[in-house]
């Protein structure tokens, strides 16, 4: 990895490791557009100053946009989150090998 490419990665991480940012954009990945009160539902826990400023990051990225019926994901934002999809399959296994080991 080049340092411009490594600057990029560690941008998108930086933005990422922000508290509750990926489960906002896991929240929307099915392409319905959701009010705040019903993402703020999805995204389960999250109070509505941190949404607010997780959504303010998010669109400042152009990973998240707002439409006639709520905020969806752009066009970059979903391809993300198509690249997260495989993050379920990984997280089973990847649990099921912890328990393995603890028993």
């Amino acid at each position: 990895m080049n340092a411009k490419e490594s600057a990029a990665m560690g941008q998108l991480l930086s933005l990422l490791e922000c508290r509750y940012a990926m489960r906002v954009l896991w929240a929307l990945r099915d392409g319905r557009a959701q009010t705040f009160r019903v993402l703020q539902e999805s995204v389960g826990g999250i109070t509505p100053n941190t949404l607010n400023t997780r959504i303010k990051q998010l669109r400042e990225a152009a990973l998240l946009s707002h439409g006639d019926n709520g905020y969806l994901l752009t066009a970059t934002g979903a391809a993300l989150a198509k690249r997260l999809a495989d993050l379920p399959t990984f997280a089973n296994k990847w649990a099921a090998g912890l328990t393995k080991k603890i028993l």
